[in-house]
């Protein structure tokens, strides 16, 4: 199984960017807890961060045909972006929404998510966690 991990905008600030919302751990650290876990689980994955709106379109894209499914966390790009909804329903890959922060439980514009239209599942607030919860119900749903 092959699995796209996809991070939106500002992810790459980890650590950095409001450390008691979003946790003190880095990137990096996040990519080597993919990595990590994805080694137990026998997944093939591939990790991809990006500021750019057009660039994360074009990773959804460049996953078809080469990816089982994708775990996308889009970020500030989750309430806005009707060009990564789209990207999503065209590639018609399974796609799971991660968020660090439980964003129900935030400022109201964060409420809506277009992403998590085109997504079978969202995991919100479980911080690292929801990559691994994200990938596991991946490697079930797909494996039916």
């Amino acid at each position: 199984m092959k699995l796209l991990f996809l991070n939106g905008p500002n992810l790459n600030m980890l650590g950095i960017r409001e450390p008691d919302i979003y946790g003190r751990q880095t990137y990096a650290a996040l990519e080597d807890y993919i990595r990590g876990f994805c080694g137990e689980m026998g997944i093939d994955c591939e990790i991809f961060q990006s500021n750019h709106e057009g660039v994360l379109v074009e990773a959804i894209q460049n996953a078809y045909g080469k990816m089982d499914g994708i775990v996308i966390n889009p970020a500030a790009y989750t309430h806005t972006s009707v060009a990564i909804l789209d990207a999503l329903k065209a590639v018609s890959l399974p796609a799971v929404e991660v968020h660090l922060s439980d964003v129900s439980q935030r400022e109201s514009f964060r409420q809506i998510s277009y992403a998590g239209m085109a997504c079978v599942k969202t995991y919100a607030g479980y911080g690292f966690k929801g990559y691994r919860l994200a990938a596991e119900y991946l490697k079930e749903h797909i494996g039916k």
